[in-house]
């Protein structure tokens, strides 16, 4: 179980590179569907199917089927956005300085918690409905909403982002 753990964690990174890279909208959506995909893996692995089943359902059916139907309305031009000169100055440097920010950060925590951390006890009902629906709606209401604000904010975002036009 450890090897499915591990091969679904790359993966996943895998699909979070390949978002980031990915030259246009539609490769972007399916590397996240990708990656959304080796996250319910990663729940079942952590014996946890009702995480994973909603992950597929919500996150790589409703979300990103939600961001085709956006892309493919606003009629993406044969361009590609990146093709054309940036208004960000700078913006590679900052994203390679945040990734070697984030590198260092996983690094400390590897080398502070050992390679494979420390096994740790999972609680009587973890990943069952009861268990997520009880932390959800009350432990964790403020994230929860700030995850459906994020959610709409890459909504307009990606109405913003694929909705240009050029004069």
């Amino acid at each position: 179980m450890t090897a499915v753990f591990w091969i679904a964690g790359i993966v996943a990174v895998l699909g979070a590179i390949g978002v980031v890279a990915a030259r246009t909208p539609v490769h972007n959506v399916l590397a996240l569907m990708v990656n959304f995909v080796a996250l319910a893996v990663l729940y079942l692995s952590l014996s946890a199917e009702f995480l994973a089943v909603i992950q597929v359902i919500i996150y790589a059916g409703a979300i990103l089927i939600l961001f085709l139907f956006v892309i493919a309305l606003l009629s993406v031009s044969k361009m590609a956005k990146e093709q054309a000169p940036s208004r960000l100055v700078a913006q590679k440097e900052l994203g390679i300085a945040a990734g070697v920010v984030v590198g260092l950060l996983l690094t400390v925590s590897i080398v502070r918690n050992g390679i494979f951390g420390t096994n740790v006890t999972l609680q009587d009902g973890f990943g069952t409905a009861a268990t997520f629906g009880r932390e959800l709606l009350t432990t964790h209401v403020f994230p929860f909403e700030l995850t459906a604000f994020v959610l709409m904010v890459a909504v307009v975002g990606v109405v913003v982002l694929v909705g240009r036009r050029d004069s």
